[in-house]
């Protein structure tokens, strides 16, 4: 005998926003032929079959028991605080992405028991939605508006609307509402002003603006040709500046090798072959007044025996000798052994 009947009214999906509240219906009526103890419980019944369901909250004996699934801990309560009224539903705060499920209920009061299931869909809402503009603002370009929504559940719509001057949209306007592009073709002047996107789903709107400014072509060939004469005036400037540098650094390289190849506070070396030729010079005149006996030792005077610069005697300790008044024949030419004529100094004695 199926005396107990569940009386609310059926609702095999249910769609809520993230963060609101949703109430689950599910109200019944006992009848005399129920005489057992009243048992009403909440199941989520996992989308895989081979798993458990697992039990959300229950009422048995006259006591509520909510500490069966972590999950919502806080977040669900019985709508009715005393259940035995009739009233069984189930009410889920502050809804999470991961709350959508299947949810039975089930109410068993012997001999009598009912079910209900009912199918949550939690959806996301459209946020952090951005509009940009892709392509060239200029005259007779294409130029896109683009919108897109950085959350929000699936399906998403978009629409454009402009909200500045004309009040429609181009006759070239091209929108695809489930990407959120307008085309706008061959733009003019007149397309300029502020377009308004709003993207939506079935649990909210989110929207965005942009600033749109259709201006005349810009002169690329002058632009092109100051680029290129700017290149080469900064290409000449800095090959300018090599070059002096290169000329700076060989200037100073220069100077500073003369500076130590001449000093002019330093004078120059005496010659040596001075030096010998008067060492020479005086043995001659010595010679002119020597007698025989005496030339032996000074032809055997060797050349490299001239005294040094650092050991030459003053010019006053120099021996002086009187020159011979008769000349020496040409001992090279006679080939006979030289004599040498006794000559007379100024005192008067013979040499």
């Amino acid at each position: 005998t199926r005396s107990l009947s569940i009386t609310s009214v059926e609702q095999p999906m249910v769609e809520k926003a993230q963060g609101d509240k949703v109430t689950l219906p599910c109200t019944f009526v006992l009848s005399e032929e129920d005489e057992g103890p009243l048992d009403i419980e909440w199941v989520l019944i996992p989308a895989d079959n081979q798993k458990k369901e697992q039990i959300i909250i229950m009422y048995a004996v006259d006591r509520i028991y909510n500490h069966y699934y972590a999950a919502m801990t806080g977040r669900m309560q019985f709508t009715n605080p005393d259940p035995r009224s009739g009233d069984g539903s189930l009410d889920i705060l502050n809804l999470k992405a991961a709350d959508t499920g299947t949810y039975q209920c089930k109410v068993k009061k012997a001999p009598g028991v009912q079910s209900q299931k009912i199918q949550l869909t939690v959806l996301v809402k459209p946020a952090r939605t951005k509009c940009s503009i892709e392509g060239s603002q200029e005259i007779g370009k294409d130029v896109t508006l683009k919108c897109a929504s950085q959350e929000g559940s699936p399906l998403l719509s978009y629409d454009w609307r402009r909200v500045s001057g004309r009040q429609e949209l181009p006759a070239t306007s091209m929108l695809n509402k489930n990407t959120g592009e307008l085309l706008l073709k061959n733009a003019s002047q007149d397309y300029s002003g502020t377009y308004h996107c709003v993207a939506s789903n079935r649990v909210g709107t989110d929207e965005c603006s942009v600033e749109l400014n259709v201006t005349p072509p810009i002169n690329t060939a002058g632009i092109i040709a100051g680029a290129i004469i700017g290149t080469l005036l900064g290409l000449s400037v800095l090959a300018f500046l090599v070059f002096c540098c290169c000329k700076k650094h060989r200037e100073k390289k220069y100077e500073k090798e003369v500076h130590h190849d001449i000093r002019e506070d330093v004078p120059p070396p005496k010659s040596r072959s001075s030096t010998a030729r008067s060492y020479i010079g005086s043995n001659r005149s010595s010679l002119g007044s020597m007698s025989p006996s005496n030339m032996e030792g000074y032809t055997k005077t060797p050349y490299s025996q001239v005294p040094s610069e650092d050991f030459e005697r003053p010019p006053g300790q120099n021996p002086t000798f009187a020159p011979s008044k008769v000349a020496a024949p040409n001992l090279s030419r006679m080939g006979a052994v030289p004599v040498m004529i006794p000559a007379q100094s100024k005192d008067g004695s013979i040499v």
